[in-house]
């Protein structure tokens, strides 16, 4: 579909993916979209980052394009590689080919251009999103946990979107991508990298949102439960906790209660099911040290 052509339009597109966007998402989403800029999300962990990049690419009828950056990550790993199992499979059948005169020396050169040629290339994420331009929908998730050389490398490429391969040459995108960045602010990121782009800080949602959005995410939970499950969960995040639940573990939450048949949130289902919310051991003893407050106040 085209683009959404209001903050409005975007937000309700957004509805029918199942994403409840506030004004102040949407706008930002709206104007990265309309600007052809890369939208920059930072907030904490499982607050809706990553989704709504699947989400728009969805709605919009792109191909969703994901980069998962980590430690160590390089522009090799990133952009492309070569096949080099399948180069020596042509190199044996060229040698073959040739010592009857079928085929040119595997020394000449042309033989060499060809071997280094596209059907060779492994596509990465970031060329692919090149090829494939303002048809895809470009996620570079978790840019905190790569290093700042990576990082500069992709200021780079962000401005203008071509990449140059020695033995191809230059390939550059016809429209850019749409470009969604996340992070959780595990190191500060570069002024120049934020300056390129689009800024908005996604934060924990209402306890009435976070409600709606169990409600639109998983339709059999009951009002009533879903209240009691982000009542609790909004409990939980006041704890000194080493990995506070997102809205995701929300919805596992109270997915998993409606499953077991729960109509309620009482201490009891909450001990059995905490594993739905909480990923840590350290943090399930503290959650169950005050379960009967938590449950109380849901």
């Amino acid at each position: 579909m085209s683009a959404p052509t209001s903050v409005a339009e975007l937000t309700e597109t957004l509805r029918r993916g199942r994403y409840l966007a506030d004004r102040g998402l949407s706008t930002a989403v709206f104007v990265a979209l309309s600007l052809q800029r890369p939208l920059l999300l930072e907030g904490e962990p499982g607050v809706g980052k990553t989704e709504i990049a699947k989400v728009l690419a969805g709605v919009l009828g792109r191909d969703l394009i994901r980069l998962q950056c980590y430690e160590g990550i390089d522009t090799s790993q990133a952009l492309y590689e070569w096949d080099y199992a399948r180069q020596l499979l042509h190199i044996r059948a060229m040698s073959e080919r040739a010592t009857v005169g079928e085929n040119e020396d595997p020394g000449d050169d042309s033989a060499v251009d060809k071997l280094f040629g596209p059907r060779f290339l492994l596509e990465r994420p970031l060329l692919q999103a090149v090829r494939s331009g303002d048809r895809a929908v470009l996620l570079i998730d978790e840019i905190d946990r790569a290093d700042d050389e990576f990082e500069a490398f992709l200021l780079e490429m962000l401005s203008d979107f071509q990449i140059t391969i020695p033995e191809v040459g230059t390939i550059t995108a016809a429209a850019p991508p749409f470009v969604v960045l996340t992070s959780n602010r595990t190191r500060e990121l570069h002024d120049a990298l934020k300056r390129r782009c689009m800024y908005h800080w996604i934060d924990y949602p209402s306890l009435d949102r976070e409600v709606e959005i169990v409600l639109v995410r998983r339709p059999g939970v009951s009002e009533a439960l879903a209240r009691k499950v982000v009542a609790a969960v909004h409990r939980l995040r006041e704890l000194d906790l080493a990995k506070p639940p997102g809205v995701a573990e929300t919805i596992d939450w109270a997915h998993t209660l409606d499953f077991l048949g729960e109509t309620t949130l009482t201490a009891d289902a909450a001990d059995l099911t905490l594993g739905s919310v909480l990923k840590e051991r350290e943090d399930m003893e503290l959650a169950r040290d005050n379960l009967d407050e938590i449950t109380s106040q849901a």
